[in-house]
């Protein structure tokens, strides 16, 4: 299992993603979108009721799917089950493409503004077209915190403690939250989606800020709770505290208000810091699966 891991380590780091028309995360965001506009369309007692159980019945058959090809995997010669592990497991997380994009915002930035919001809207949700550089480096790195949690760090810790059922359960309840855990017309449709992602996402991001290695917890505390998401702010909060930095979404939060806006120098050292506790995540994750042995 830790030897799938580091394989699927290697895959990410030399080819990143695959095409969409082979991303198995890709396909879940096809299915929920087939899905889902027939659940906002209901009554919300009835939203709420056929949202979890498609949320449950998606993630059942994913699980048992996945503890499938594991056992199944893990019943082949070494070589051959390692490789069909790793290839399974490798869709789960996403750690290339997200240190590649945000360094790429910085790239862009220094050419001009205009390139830099389509890099950045390429990464978010939130309308780019009037950023500055300074909110664009804000966002990025906002971007890069939580994104190490969703898109790496949970991923890591749901395979640590339950294997590749785990990995890929989390994948599709981040992905289903994505999709359907909004407000206003989602707001009964989705609202099993964003608490199960809540939940499953609570102590990895806890986990995420303090590989981060922000100074002063309490201080980490009060700036997490800004964001209104239980979640979210750990990880944004703690890179803000680290790199000393202001982190903003316009109207809604400031994280480290005080502080200035991050430059060129802070989103380098965000990349690194990033890439240093996603190492330290890797090697907590393979650790936990060589004391099982």
């Amino acid at each position: 299992m830790s030897a799938a891991l580091l394989l699927a380590w290697a895959v990410d780091a030399r080819f990143g993603e695959p095409r969409n028309a082979w991303h198995p995360v890709a396909w879940l965001g096809r299915l929920l979108a087939a899905i889902g506009p027939r659940l906002r369309c209901l009554p919300p007692r009835q939203a709420l009721v056929a949202g979890a159980f498609a949320w449950l019945v998606i993630a059942a058959g994913l699980g048992i799917a996945a503890w499938g090809w594991q056992r199944f995997m893990l019943r082949l010669p070494a070589v051959a089950g390692v490789i069909g592990l790793a290839l399974a497991l490798k869709p789960s997380f996403a750690w290339r493409l997200l240190h590649d994009e945000v360094g790429a915002v910085e790239h862009a930035l220094a050419i001009d503004l205009a390139g830099a919001r389509r890099r950045l809207a390429m990464l978010v949700s939130r309308d780019v077209t009037a950023f500055d550089a300074d909110m664009l480096r804000e966002t990025a790195i906002e971007t890069l915190a939580e994104n190490l949690n969703d898109s790496l760090l949970a991923p890591l810790f749901w395979y640590a403690l339950a294997g590749l059922p785990g990995a890929l359960v989390y994948r599709f309840a981040n992905t289903a939250d994505a999709m359907w855990g909004y407000r206003g017309e989602w707001e009964w449709a989705g609202k099993f989606s964003a608490r199960a992602d809540d939940v499953l996402s609570w102590l990895p991001a806890r986990l995420t800020a303090g590989l981060l290695w922000p100074p002063g917890r309490r201080r980490l505390r009060a700036e997490a709770r800004k964001t209104g998401s239980p979640n979210g702010g750990w990880p944004m909060g703690a890179m803000a505290l680290r790199l000393g930095v202001r982190l903003r979404k316009p109207g809604v939060y400031a994280l480290n208000p005080q502080a200035p806006s991050p430059g060129a120098a802070q989103t380098a050292l965000a990349l690194r810091c990033a890439t240093q506790a996603a190492w330290s995540a890797l090697g907590l994750a393979v650790l936990c699966w060589l004391v099982r042995i």
